[in-house]
């Protein structure tokens, strides 16, 4: 149930961003969603793509620094309180949300938003135990392709 999500450092300069999202387009590989983070020196795109490992290996021979780390993607009702219901499931664990975005897509009245936890399987397990469902990569790519 965990995805596997691309980190690619960039200079924080014009032009950094559209580096690698061109040569991902070239090689036709879809970013499925992305999040960018910066300082004043550097940023930090994060990649969920639909072939991670391709594209980790494409980034890399084109001089990127890029890591592969795990996050859960996990369906949330499109209504108030929604992002709260899972962190509530997950209050008193111990289980620290490192970072999180969102996909832009909805499916029967459901987001899905992007965790990356300190403890992936834990949290997996416990917002399980609270009807809160994780979407493994075959899913995405049915609900992102209609």
């Amino acid at each position: 149930m965990k995805l596997k999500q691309l980190s690619v450092f960039l200079e924080n300069k014009p032009g950094a961003l559209s580096a690698p999202c061109r040569l991902l387009a070239k090689a036709g590989i879809n970013i499925q969603t992305f999040a960018l983070a910066d300082t004043r020196e550097f940023g930090i795109l994060r990649l969920v793509v639909e072939d991670p490992d391709r594209a980790r290996r494409l980034l890399i021979r084109n001089g990127f620094a890029v890591k592969l780390t795990e996050v859960v993607a996990l369906e949330v009702p499109d209504v108030p309180g929604g992002l709260a219901a899972i962190l509530d499931a997950l209050d008193g664990s111990g289980i620290n949300v490192e970072y999180a975005y969102a996909f832009t897509t909805k499916h029967q009245g459901h987001g899905l938003l992007v965790f990356r936890f300190d403890d992936p399987d834990s949290a997996i397990k416990i917002l399980k135990s609270h009807k809160i469902s994780a979407v493994d990569s075959e899913e995405l790519s049915k609900r992102l392709k209609g």
